[in-house]
């Protein structure tokens, strides 16, 4: 493939300053969308260049050390989760486009952008479909957005270990999917790419209260007690956790809090609750006939900050 057929014809038709724009990370379910502007000399050669897609991580960090050194000028732009939130994510891609482009000293005669839509830039444009394959300019652009992108998720991800970052880089891997349903969602996800996951898997509430439950387990354990029974259910009610200890049988609500502005978390567990939880303990305790004294604890578990570990309180004989 030439890639230097496009800039060439645009060269002879008068636009000395030509800049590639592209975007990386529109599909992952976390962290931001990046895009890169580029304006190369015309003509040069740089071995390996191609569309970062096709190439190895090793490859693609080799040459964006290269298109950084060689480049006329570069601009890198992106957009964050509040912004992909707020304006979807097609809207976002075009905030990025538009911040790599303004962040040019050398202003472009005329844009080349990957896709058939336009991000309505100042400056004029071209759209081409597949074009950091068919375009030096755009191809450029398509490494240093990946590779940017790619080296803000492996930073980020030594504030937030428990996903993984680094491997997945926000896409919807098996992995994340994994840590996700282990931890629930943290900030740097996108809430409307996890509406499918929530609706073939999980609720976020849901999704957040085994995270919670996770933790109270835990600490149930590191006070030698032993799970009897998670998330047992009847026709009365649920019941988060059953463990036990050699004096006691204990019927345990867990409860999350993330924000110290809000009513403490075991507040929540009114009188309907309470009743919900004694039917479905004494139809359990029918059916195993435990010798143990029957308790009702509440665990409220507060995180305000999902990347710290959460701090317990446990309140025992809670009613």
């Amino acid at each position: 493939m030439d890639l230097w057929r496009i800039e060439r014809e645009l060269k002879s038709a008068g636009f000395d300053s030509i800049c590639g724009v592209d975007e990386a990370g529109r599909g992952p379910l976390a962290g931001p969308v990046f895009a890169a502007a580029v304006i190369l000399p015309f003509g040069i050669d740089i071995p390996y260049l191609d569309d970062s897609k096709k190439l190895p991580e090793k490859t693609r960090e080799t040459l964006f050390g290269k298109v950084t050194e060689s480049a006329i000028d570069y601009g890198i732009g992106s957009a964050d989760v509040q912004e992909i939130d707020e304006l979807n994510i097609l809207g976002a891609t075009f905030l990025a486009m538009n911040r790599a482009v303004d962040s040019l000293k050398v202003k472009p005669g005329i844009a080349l952008i990957d896709g058939n839509r336009d991000p309505v830039l100042k400056c004029r444009s071209r759209l081409i479909v597949g074009g950091d394959g068919k375009s030096a300019s755009i191809a450029a652009a398509s490494i240093l957005a990946k590779v940017s992108r790619d080296s803000y998720m492996v930073d980020i991800a030594g504030k937030y270990p428990q996903y993984e970052f680094e491997k997945h880089k926000g896409y919807g891997t098996k992995l994340h999917y994994e840590k996700l349903l282990e931890y629930g969602p943290s900030v740097l996800h996108r809430t409307a790419f996890l509406r499918k996951f929530h609706a073939g898997s999980k609720t976020k509430a849901q999704v957040r209260g085994k995270w919670g439950e996770k933790h109270a387990l835990e600490y149930l354990k590191s006070k030698n007690y032993t799970l009897v029974a998670e998330s047992f259910r009847s026709r009365f009610g649920e019941i988060d956790l059953i463990v036990k200890n050699p004096e006691y049988i204990v019927f345990v609500e867990v409860k999350l809090r993330k924000n110290s502005a809000f009513a403490q978390a075991r507040e929540f567990v009114g009188r309907e609750k309470q009743r919900k939880m004694i039917a479905t303990a004494n139809y359990w305790l029918t059916s195993q006939r435990s010798p143990l004294q029957p308790r009702f604890d509440v665990i409220e578990v507060y995180a305000p900050d999902e990347s710290a570990r959460p701090e317990i309180i446990h309140i025992e004989n809670a009613f």
